[in-house]
């Protein structure tokens, strides 16, 4: 089957707390405009705990299309708004990591990912969940989540990637390895983690850390970074940073509809960059969740 053409027209929402969303949005709204489309609404929301709300309305106004700019979290935090709805999400790359948009195969540049949005294609994939919470991208327990918990706003806007390496260098001092439960409802697996991912999408801090995992599996991948050892965690960042050969060396993957994930002691998690749940937790696929825009010929199944 051949996939849609995207709607003509569209309500722009840009997240201007975010690392670039302040200045961009008005570049942003001129650009699009001038690509050919129209803007049923416009929306810089200063206020992150209001995007969700201004999206909800753009979706009751009727438009075909919601664009959402920002990052990772800000993606997540709006995308449940979309579920069961005809309306098509599309997506500027605002944040520090882009993971999502990496994934979908999008330019990280404004006019690429314009470019895309004014001549691209609808695409319908699989979102991931923990417990009733919707997600893009990829979740996270351990140090992730703390890193996110506590890295300073300002080290994240000004540094980007960079500030995330340097506080995590700082953060894993104090942190130590966990006992975790893997259940998908067959088998119960039990092992000693430092990191465990939890992904829809390939990438995760901008990082590709899975070969499985895509957006139209309908399946989701559970990466559990196995062992005690803080040096093990760091040499898989490493590995997989650099794609080397032996990048899966220190991971186990387990792939399937639902999981139920336990760990001792309990531990916060990273969803989408943002911390918003706490084990236990049941992990699960939302196959065909949404429509998105993508860009013509993307290969990412």
């Amino acid at each position: 089957m051949t996939p849609a053409p995207l709607p003509r027209a569209a309500a722009l929402i840009v997240n201007a707390h975010s690392r670039s969303g302040r200045d961009l949005f008005v570049e942003a709204k001129a650009k699009l405009e001038a690509a050919g489309m129209t803007l049923t609404e416009a929306h810089a929301v200063e206020d992150p705990d209001a995007l969700a709300e201004t999206v909800r309305r753009a979706v009751a106004n009727g438009a075909p299309m919601v664009i959402v700019g920002g990052g990772d979290g800000t993606l997540s935090g709006t995308i449940d708004e979309l579920i069961g709805q005809s309306c098509v999400f599309a997506v500027l790359p605002l944040g520090t990591a882009n993971s999502f948009a990496r994934t979908l195969e999008l330019p990280l540049d404004l006019d690429g990912a314009i470019a895309v949005i004014a001549d691209g294609m609808r695409r319908r994939v699989d979102l991931g969940m923990i417990d009733g919470d919707y997600f893009v991208n990829g979740a996270s327990i351990g140090l992730p989540a703390l890193i996110g918990q506590t890295v300073p706003h300002a080290l994240k806007r000004y540094l980007g990637r960079v500030g995330y390496l340097l506080w995590a260098l700082r953060c894993s001092i104090r942190f130590r390895a966990f006992r975790l439960m893997i259940d998908d409802g067959i088998v119960e697996r039990r092992m000693w983690s430092t990191e465990v991912r939890i992904l829809n999408g390939c990438y995760h801090g901008g990082v590709e850390l899975s070969d499985n995992a895509n957006l139209e599996s309908g399946e989701i991948v559970i990466q559990a970074v196995v062992g005690r050892s803080r040096a093990r965690l760091a040499a898989d960042w490493y590995a997989k940073f650099f794609r080397l050969r032996d990048r899966q060396a220190h991971t186990r993957e387990f792939r399937g509809c639902t999981f139920r994930i336990e760990t001792t002691p309990r531990m916060k998690i990273s969803i989408d960059g943002e911390v918003l749940a706490k084990t236990p937790v049941v992990a699960k696929i939302a196959a065909q969740a949404v429509e998105i825009a993508v860009p013509r010929g993307a290969a990412f199944v």
